[in-house]
């Protein structure tokens, strides 16, 4: 059996400042939204989601599961049809044929549909889950504790060091799929990955928070206002940030036949692969 990707939105967001956070290609009056772009990988031995965006159980109960600031700010946009469980579902598959999650990061809008799947493993690199479990002052209120309630089943990973384009690797699920690595790509968040996935002879590299906007990663960066103030603000550990960008924007120009790039909330990049599902 061979992989096959489905591009998921798991959330879509409008944010208060949307014109300065994702204005098009200097169209700064048109209205701009970000998505959570998530993959669910059909492979040999289950299913296998990259990032889970906002769940049931966040739509549900919103102030309590994502906290007072984040849906004034983001508004997002709460529809259980966005939900990965729904996406799967009718896709003609059960919540229990997900059989493993591999996180980019634990932040509200990647992890809030872990509770969906409880019966998933859920892959993670190892300095994320020390952050998630002891997140210092700054970082209380970054995480939502109620998202990870129901104790998902952690699988942690540790730096493994082998190349995958001059980036360090680890084998995501050994026993299950060679092509699945995680990439860290530190700086977002302390336990920060890229996923990296193989479909015939191209690698797809999901960055996560790694960056925001398409341009960043091409030779002419026009990066909104917002979301460059944004980015550089969130960050837990900035020069580690600034230092994977622009080794992403290196392997995006130099290796463009083997490798293609996308981040979680730019959604041009995601129009360019929702449609048709690969």
């Amino acid at each position: 059996m061979s992989i096959r990707i489905h591009h998921l939105n798991c959330g879509t967001m409008c944010p208060l400042c949307d014109r300065l956070m994702n204005n098009q290609d200097g169209q700064i009056f048109k209205k701009g939204k970000l998505v959570c772009h998530c993959l669910l990988i059909e492979a040999p031995g289950g299913l296998i989601l990259v990032d889970t965006g906002l769940g049931t159980h966040d739509i549900d109960q919103p102030r309590k599961r994502l906290g007072l600031a984040y849906p004034p700010i983001f508004q997002p946009r709460l529809d259980y049809q966005e939900t990965a469980l729904h996406q799967i579902q009718q896709l003609g598959f059960r919540a229990s044929d997900v059989r493993h999650i591999a996180l980019t990061h634990v932040d509200l809008d990647h992890a809030g549909g872990l509770s969906d799947f409880p019966q998933a493993q859920v892959h993670i690199f190892k300095p994320e889950l020390e952050q998630l479990l002891n997140p210092g002052f700054r970082k209380k209120n970054r995480f939502r504790p109620i998202q990870f309630d129901h104790q998902p089943d952690w699988v942690v990973h540790e730096e493994q060091g082998e190349n995958w384009f001059g980036f360090s690797s680890i084998r995501a699920i050994p026993g299950l799929s060679p092509d699945i690595l995680l990439i860290p790509l530190v700086g977002h968040t302390r336990g920060h990955t890229g996923v990296a996935v193989k479909q015939g002879e191209r690698w797809l590299l999901h960055c996560g928070d790694a960056y925001y906007h398409h341009s960043q990663v091409t030779e002419n960066p026009r990066v909104p206002f917002g979301s460059m103030m944004f980015q550089k603000g969130i960050a837990s550990l900035p020069s580690e940030r600034v230092r994977n960008l622009q080794r992403l924007r290196e392997l995006a120009l130099s290796h463009a036949d083997e490798v293609s790039l996308f981040s979680s909330h730019d959604p041009v990049e995601f129009d360019r692969y929702a449609a048709p599902s690969r």
